[in-house]
């Protein structure tokens, strides 16, 4: 993995105005920031899209994890956050690389 392997950040879409997320359909990373720089959260997943889905509460988002805070964090701060993502060939890398992401031990709002 290389830096240059991410995408570019991107406006993290307000599914309130009907904006649309984009992201790997299958295995990868995510990673959240306020546009100032703040890491707000990382992840890894075999459906990333999907996954994503996931940090919004309903009815805006979409699966059964017990992430709360997580939830209405990213909700009440939609306006200020960007994202990027990384694909990779198989869940296993994915893994691997967000495991070297905790590793690394940067100051995120909230560890994975």
């Amino acid at each position: 993995m290389t830096k240059d392997d991410w995408t570019e950040w991107r406006a993290f879409p307000d599914p309130r105005q009907g904006e649309m997320l984009t992201a790997p359909m299958g295995p990868g990373l995510y990673e959240l920031r306020h546009w100032h720089g703040k890491l707000i959260l990382f992840g890894s997943s075999a459906h990333v899209a999907s996954h994503m889905s996931s940090l919004l509460p309903h009815p805006y988002g979409t699966g059964t994890r017990d992430n709360t805070a997580k939830r209405n964090y990213v909700l009440a701060h939609c306006d200020d956050i960007e994202y990027r993502t990384l694909a990779t060939a198989t869940a296993e890398e994915a893994r691997a690389i967000e495991a070297r992401l905790k590793a690394a031990g940067a100051d995120y709002v909230f560890v994975t």
